[in-house]
């Protein structure tokens, strides 16, 4: 029962999902996993987000960043009303925004949804 409760609890974590459409995988990972290793940095976290293989598929690459919530709340506290000002509604909407910002200052072509939304409007389902 105590292996079952630690596992659930693992697993029960509150995470941002965020589809990422690429054209150049390597780069935009690495982009993305070098933001967030600072975010980590200066936020005192440690293993707070997950980046996935990608799936490539007319000449783009899919994947799915996974962020823990905790981490992006420590972003937004630690920035305060910097944070606030970030334009979309919410939490993820505003990290999402933030996140996009960071990358694309590389110069690189890649597109972030928050993967949620994508799944239930694909659907028709709002």
């Amino acid at each position: 029962m105590f292996l079952f409760t630690n596992v659930t609890s693992i697993y029960m974590r509150e995470r941002i999902n965020i589809n990422v459409s690429a054209i150049d995988y390597e780069n935009t990972s690495k982009a993305i996993i070098s933001t967030l290793g600072n975010v980590e940095k200066m936020v005192h976290g440690e293993n707070d987000f997950v980046v996935t293989d990608s799936e490539f598929a007319f000449g783009w690459h899919f994947y799915v960043v996974c962020v823990n919530k905790s981490l992006v709340e420590r972003l937004s506290d630690q920035m305060g009303p910097d944070f606030e000002k970030i334009k979309g509604k919410g939490l993820e909407h505003k990290f999402l925004t933030w996140l996009s910002e960071k990358v694309s200052q590389k110069n690189l072509k890649v597109k972030l949804a928050i993967k949620e939304e994508m799944e239930s409007s694909k659907f028709g389902i709002f």
